[in-house]
């Protein structure tokens, strides 16, 4: 448990994405999935970078860029994803990152790595907003396993209150929004304003119907668009073609799903719109 501990990255890409309504592993921020640009962020940093994930993501093509580490405690959240690296490497420590930060910039790495206290079980950064821990950027030393685990074995799932209920170094946090992640849709446009505001022209293909498909003179085609959402795309088409019906008279799908309007869009996505079908 010295201060010689390898110090090993974690990716955290196991989770739902409930809010998000799509994988926020394979959203692009920076011009690469943002899964792949937080394992290059974290890849200066450690000797090795893992990504966590569920066990029925072992196969999922978006999460086959770096090793991986599969969760061994099933619906449990980000600490699974910990302990199940830390039981796989019980010799290091682990810098661990969540996949939805997109704001994080690479001196804060830098100074969570230099300022690392050994003699902790943690170390991480105070939160700018409430003053507690940020759990998903922070280095956990070999010494916080059998604590981590016994929390499990409470039921206490929250990487959060572990850390405010063991000995944590920590720090203050430069960057204010360093740490801000992008959990929803809304927060998802927000972020594209103003990290990506001329980000790489997504592709997508379009389908119309009905009436939207004699109005655009066409059925399908292929589009370049730099629009973050359907509502935006929407509009953007309104632009190009006589659409005289609104969205709120619409239905929305993306990749044969019926999807809300403010869901991200992403490059290959297939988006239908779907005018109301007149019954007799």
């Amino acid at each position: 448990m010295s201060g010689t501990a390898p110090l090993l990255g974690l990716v955290l890409a196991g989770g739902r994405s409930s809010r998000m309504r799509r994988d926020k592993a394979t959203l692009q921020y920076h011009g690469e999935s943002q899964l792949d640009w937080a394992c290059g962020q974290l890849a200066p940093h450690v000797q090795t970078v893992f990504v966590s994930v569920r066990v029925d993501q072992r196969d999922d093509p978006a999460r086959q860029g770096q090793p991986h580490i599969v969760d061994t405690h099933q619906d449990m959240g980000p600490i699974a994803g910990i302990a199940a690296a830390q039981a796989a490497r019980p010799d290091a420590a682990w810098l661990v990152l969540a996949c939805d930060l997109p704001f994080l910039d690479d001196s804060t790495l830098a100074r969570l790595c230099a300022q690392r206290d050994t003699s902790q079980f943690a170390t991480a950064y105070r939160s700018n907003s409430d003053g507690l821990p940020e759990p998903l950027c922070a280095i956990y030393e070999p010494r916080s396993h059998a604590a981590l685990l016994q929390a499990i074995a409470a039921g206490r799932a929250c990487p959060r209150k572990f850390l405010i209920n063991s000995p944590t170094h920590l720090l203050e946090l430069a960057a204010a929004h360093a740490l801000d992640n992008v959990n929803s849709s809304a927060e998802y446009v927000t972020a594209m304003q103003d990290l990506a505001p001329n980000a790489a022209a997504l592709n997508v293909r379009v389908q119309y119907f009905a009436l939207l498909r004699e109005q655009a003179g066409r059925s399908d085609e292929a589009l370049s668009t730099r629009s973050h959402t359907a509502a935006q795309l929407y509009a953007e088409l309104r632009q190009r073609y006589p659409f005289s019906l609104g969205p709120e008279t619409l239905r929305v799908a993306i990749n044969t799903e019926f999807a809300d309007w403010s869901q991200p869009l992403v490059d290959g996505d297939l988006v239908v719109f779907i005018p109301p079908v007149a019954g007799g």
